[in-house]
């Protein structure tokens, strides 16, 4: 018993003599718990739609305000087209698109039937995409008997018609609800910023602790050389994982690409390098492998695995958490790839959302490691 007490008294002794490493291990999960907590939303609320309406006349505007009444639905964009409607839900800006045709308001004035077109962004979550379908039904079947018990009111001629507005509904890119389809091009980010983070987080520190971080500090070599020296071989063995994970996929779940290959690729590798680049300053940062390991887990692995989109909608996220998930890389990158994977459309139309975010958040990490190492020298 006495030699056990002596073990648990010397790691009590390490891990009180080393401060920084203790106020990681009892801050981090506290401050975790606080960001998840408030970041997990529940079922969805105010899903963003865009509406086109030819009729504009106060039946069609009721109409629009009846999905709009409660928190279930929002109008994010008023367009002119049904192309419109398509482009943002290519881009992932709204997930319901609705089309009012031109004679709406005339057929419900002359007690005829008429009917709208909805769209369902069908690349989200299998069952947000079903409880979507279910309101949708729902507040049309609702509307459809508010407006016949208001014709029935004025013309008794109008109970032959069963219902007044017929809502046709489609359900774009994953009609089926293959739930493989939307957690595979979600799972190969997670994946490799896993496996990037982790491997570059101990380049720097692992010297360190080995001692042989003296050798490369008098050596001439440059801090953004010493930097791209420790990430490329790693890049390599990510890109050479990237082609195995979309061979795997295709194989294994027949999830094929729907857009470019290229592209995703290219955008892949981009991504690399700035998860590889935050590893790296991470591993600047620390002074111990534990150090660096705690960080990188509690830091960027566990909310880009709860934050990033993979499982749960950021639309409903407190502004706190959405903007930490916003400095995220894999959170731009899950776009990417679940938008050139299952819809099929360039990175173009995701300059602005998420193209051009993973960009500058990549240069700005791999930057930050090489500032980080050259104020050690």
């Amino acid at each position: 018993m006495e030699r056990l007490w002596t073990i648990m008294r010397k790691e009590i002794y390490h891990i009180w003599r080393d401060p920084r490493t203790l106020g990681l291990i009892l801050a981090l999960p506290a401050m975790l718990l606080i960001l998840l907590g408030f970041g997990i939303s529940g079922e969805r609320t105010s899903v963003p739609m865009a509406v086109v309406d030819y009729s504009k006349t106060d039946a069609s505007r009721r109409y629009v305000e009846y999905f709009t009444a409660s928190d279930d639905f929002k109008v994010a964009y008023d367009v002119l087209s049904e192309a419109e409607i398509l482009t943002l839900i290519d881009q992932g800006d709204v997930d319901v698109g609705l089309l009012i045709p031109e004679d709406f308001g005339r057929m419900l004035d002359t007690n005829q039937g008429t009917s709208v077109q909805l769209y369902i962004n069908g690349s989200s979550d299998p069952t947000d995409v079903q409880t979507i379908q279910l309101k949708i039904s729902a507040i049309s079947q609702m509307v459809s008997q508010h407006i016949l018990v208001d014709m029935l009111s004025v013309s008794p001629a109008a109970a032959s018609l069963q219902n007044p507005i017929e809502a046709y509904t489609k359900t774009l890119y994953n009609p089926n609800g293959d739930r493989k389809l939307f957690m595979i091009p979600g799972l190969i980010p997670i994946i490799l910023q896993v496996q990037a983070l982790l491997l570059s987080t101990l380049a720097i520190v692992k010297e360190r602790e080995q001692g042989t971080m003296e050798q490369l500090i008098v050596t001439p070599i440059k801090s953004w050389e010493l930097m791209l020296g420790k990430t490329i071989p790693y890049m390599l063995v990510s890109l050479f994982n990237l082609f195995a994970l979309l061979w795997l996929s295709n194989l294994l779940f027949g999830v094929m690409i729907a857009g470019s290959l290229w592209e995703l690729v290219g955008l892949s590798l981009v991504f690399i390098i700035g998860s590889l680049g935050m590893g790296v300053l991470i591993s600047n940062l620390a002074q111990s492998q534990m150090q660096a390991i705690y960080l990188a887990v509690f830091v960027v692995l566990i909310p880009a695995i709860i934050l990033s989109g993979l499982l749960y909608p950021r639309g409903d996220m407190p502004l706190v958490t959405y903007w930490y998930s916003e400095l995220l890389p894999v959170t731009h990158y899950l776009e990417i790839t679940r938008g050139i994977i299952m819809r099929g459309i360039p990175a173009g139309l995701l300059w602005w959302s998420s193209t051009f975010p993973l960009l500058i958040l990549s240069v700005i990490y791999f930057l930050a490691s090489v500032l980080a190492f050259r104020k050690r020298i």
